[in-house]
């Protein structure tokens, strides 16, 4: 039986009464409306410190059975500082701590075009700040008893221009990736190289949905996410398969790769160019 909206509800009701806990924003592919059977339910379960984690551990078994699991704030990480696992009704289901100050004070930089990524596990290109804002603006508010979510949501609803204009701007650091990789290629050193690739279609996904006007809160679809704005370089994700094709311990395979890499930064700052105007 999968899990339905109804008993969706009710979980997202009973976590708002565990203290600590304000609101339960639905996330991912459910709350876009792309989910499959085999989807997780993501819910980020937004607090204020205290937060009580037996009780969060106490309602996780009530609802996902003895197997269910739930961490210590900062059990997973800094920017993804913890939550729980459990399948309710066939379902997996998973919680995702979201400290509202936070959340807030991400946003608070957000607006002034304030940026940076994370290092967080489970995030190979880092965690971008900006996300916590992100997700509160494309998600799906289950429950908030006082409102506070649904205030910051209405706050959150257009994109900040200067963070559209930082994200543009931060295109700089993809053609100084460029060059890093160009220094490894005589060491075939390819690990180098593709991670320096990989930061640099990152930097240009996330110039892209800023140029856009759009979030971009995660790397997983991030290519395919680019490639369908409007105004996005039109082989954009044909050039990205192409670069990470190329990339091999031969020095001529790894120039080539740098070559096209250089090509897609440029195509990008063109795209982004058109679609600021």
């Amino acid at each position: 039986m999968a899990l339905s909206d109804e008993r969706l509800g009710e979980l997202a009701q009973r976590l708002t009464e565990v203290p600590g806990v304000t609101a339960v924003l639905l996330g991912g592919s459910r709350a876009r409306g792309t989910h499959t059977p085999e989807s997780d339910t993501d819910l980020g379960v937004y607090y204020h410190r205290p937060l009580d984690v037996p009780a969060l551990g106490e309602l996780a078994r009530t609802f996902g059975g003895p197997a269910a699991q739930v961490t210590p704030v900062g059990g997973w990480g800094p920017w993804v500082d913890g939550g729980g696992w459990l399948t309710v009704d066939g379902t997996a289901v998973d919680w995702i701590y979201r400290d509202v100050d936070r959340v807030a004070g991400a946003w608070a930089d957000a607006q002034q075009g304030r940026y940076a990524f994370h290092a967080q596990a489970g995030h190979p290109l880092g965690v971008p700040d900006f996300a916590y804002a992100g997700e509160v603006a494309l998600g799906v508010v289950l429950a908030d008893p006082d409102g506070e979510l649904a205030d910051l949501r209405s706050r959150m609803s257009t994109y900040p221009p200067a963070l559209r204009e930082a994200l543009v701007a931060g295109l700089w650091e993809a053609d100084f990736l460029v060059g890093l990789g160009r220094k490894a290629v005589t060491r075939g050193d390819a690990a180098y190289v593709a991670g320096c690739l990989f930061r640099l279609v990152g930097v240009c996904a996330h110039a892209l949905h800023g140029a856009a006007g759009r979030w971009l809160v995660n790397e997983k679809g991030a290519v395919a996410a680019a490639a369908a704005l409007p105004g996005a370089p039109p082989l954009f994700r044909e050039q990205v398969d192409a670069v990470f094709t190329a990339v091999d311990g031969d020095p001529v395979h790894l120039t080539a790769a740098l070559d096209a890499a250089a090509d897609l930064v440029l195509e990008t700052a063109d795209a982004c160019a058109m679609m600021s105007r």
